[in-house]
């Protein structure tokens, strides 16, 4: 944490912007695992209420509203608003058609955002002016305080996932995860509990959908796209049900497609790839080792 915290003073500016944005990707990152890792609903859609907290921040920041803890506010509640609509929709599936369906929702929102020009501006985008940490105070124009008021924002929405994750709520996702069906015999609403899980995990898309905006001061369908849904799904991957797994996981993405990326003449996509194969057949091939070695008798010599 101290490290974090004096990041802008031992690094230069285009690091520290590559570390706002990996905390705006870990909030993303938090908001799938919360489906994927914890209820066991391989959700590819979070990039959608991601896509609508950010428009929903440009939109106030377009309209003179700049105060970064209103727009987020604002956006989480746009987050969680659409999730909820879209819940019953999407918890009719489960595995694979839920993926689809997620998939289906985060497609259908990019097109929307791309069409719908009078209010997104189509693929131009819209330019936002800076964000202010608090209502009537100076613009965060400088890498390092947007960096500081990202890192405040993420470290209160972590600590809020915190909460939830120590909640009757994580404990019910979790058993609905393993066995659903039990679940449901001993008396539990199921469908209701899954709704209210998926709403927590639209409210956090969104909010970390305002903070891409007070990083990047742009919005544009490609921030809602099917890249970004594929690389938030692998952050989860590769957290393996954990949430701090999720945020390092989100790290590694940053950092191998910006940073290792740049430094390889661009090919930060293949380097993805490489790191996406890893995660597909690494961690089976750990666990089967680990089991071997487990089941190896004692004082046997390999």
């Amino acid at each position: 944490m101290p490290l974090a915290l004096l990041l802008p003073a031992i690094t230069d500016a285009y690091t520290v912007s590559l570390a706002s944005t990996a905390l705006v990707f870990a909030v993303l990152a938090m908001s799938t695992q919360l489906l994927v890792g914890v209820a066991g609903l391989p959700s590819f859609g979070q990039a959608a209420y991601f896509g609508i907290g950010a428009y929903t921040a440009a939109l106030l920041a377009q309209a003179g509203v700049t105060a970064g803890p209103v727009q987020l506010a604002t956006a989480a509640a746009a987050g969680a608003i659409t999730a909820a609509a879209t819940a019953p929709l999407v918890l009719r599936t489960r595995a694979t058609a839920f993926l689809m369906v997620t998939f289906a929702v985060q497609s259908l929102t990019a097109t929307i955002a791309a069409q719908w020009k009078t209010v997104t501006a189509g693929d131009e985008g819209i330019h936002t002016p800076p964000v202010t940490a608090w209502p009537g105070t100076a613009p965060l124009t400088d890498a390092g305080h947007i960096y500081w008021y990202t890192l405040g924002c993420f470290l209160l929405l972590a600590a809020a996932v915190a909460v939830l994750m120590r909640s009757r709520l994580a404990l019910v996702l979790r058993g609905c995860a393993d066995h659903e069906p039990r679940m449901a015999a001993l008396g539990h609403r199921v469908s209701v509990e899954l709704a209210i899980g998926y709403t927590a995990a639209g409210t956090l898309a969104g909010a970390g959908g305002a903070l891409l905006v007070a990083v990047n001061r742009y919005v544009s369908p490609a921030d809602l796209g099917f890249e970004i849904a594929a690389l938030t799904l692998l952050a989860a991957a590769i957290g393996a049900g954990s949430m701090t797994g999720a945020v390092l996981g989100a790290l590694a993405v940053v950092a191998t497609r910006d940073l290792l990326g740049a430094g390889t003449a661009g090919h930060g996509p293949a380097l993805l790839g490489v790191l996406f194969l890893a995660v597909a057949y690494g961690r089976p091939l750990a666990r089967h080792l680990t089991t071997r070695l487990r089941r190896t008798p004692e004082g046997r010599q390999p």
